[in-house]
């Protein structure tokens, strides 16, 4: 049961306790839609604790390389500073 089910066993418990007059023998509708409301809150205590679980931050495992800067050497006797 995912979050959504969750708030809509809330929301349905929320109804059948503070939204409804009906009278049905032998069920208490208050007391279902008390109980509906205590397992959705229970669901959603449940789900959020799961989802913080799978929140792990986990580092890179690659190494990071870092490259020296490549440098071309001519061979035109000018590039060493000698030959200015």
């Amino acid at each position: 049961m995912g979050l959504g089910g969750c708030i809509i066993l809330i929301a349905v418990g929320a109804i059948l306790t503070f939204a409804t007059d009906w009278h049905m023998q032998g069920v208490n509708l208050d007391l279902v839609g008390i109980i509906l409301m205590a397992v959705g809150l229970i669901g959603i205590a449940t789900f959020s604790g799961i989802a913080r679980r799978r929140r792990v931050v986990v580092p890179p495992t690659t190494p990071v390389v870092e490259e020296e800067p490549h440098r071309h050497h001519r061979v035109d006797g000018y590039s060493d500073g000698y030959g200015v």
